[in-house]
């Protein structure tokens, strides 16, 4: 299965994107600021530039896995290999505050914030259930492209 990650609204202190499932619109996704991290950037560009719990993971194509969070105390999908980043979730959310670097599924009303989070959030992690021990999952994270 592949996810798809492209971002899309970049505000002081937060992110917007659009995901998709093997390339349907699924929903959007808030996340931190995007500060123009790449997966190909040294881990010490990485460090120099992220601001810990308030900086979107960089660019690039992850592995996501389902597994179980302490901090959460259930599954959740967690996104693999993210360098300088450890813990990635996609997890229910509204605000930047809930973000910490993850995945805040749901739609964005006009104070860019996300709404219905959790039915979003648990129509995705039923989809990832389906495949997970059958396929692979990956998440690609982009930039939109303006031409």
């Amino acid at each position: 299965m592949e996810l798809k990650l492209v971002r899309k609204t970049f505000l002081q202190d937060r992110t917007i994107g659009d995901i998709y499932i093997d390339g349907n619109l699924f929903c959007q996704i808030l996340e931190d600021t995007d500060r123009g991290l790449d997966s190909n950037m040294s881990l010490e560009e990485i460090r120099k530039i992220k601001v810990f719990g308030k900086t979107a993971i960089p660019t690039g194509k992850y592995p996501v896995v389902l597994s179980y969070s302490n901090r959460f105390q259930t599954v959740l999908p967690e996104v693999l290999y993210v360098p300088g980043y450890r813990g990635i979730r996609i997890h229910p959310g509204n605000r930047p505050e809930d973000t910490e670097g993850c995945l805040l599924p749901g739609l964005v009303n006009t104070k860019n914030e996300v709404e219905k989070s959790r039915i979003h959030f648990n129509y995705l992690l039923r989809e990832l259930k389906k495949v997970n021990k059958k396929t692979k999952i990956t998440i690609e994270i982009t930039r939109e492209v303006s031409i």
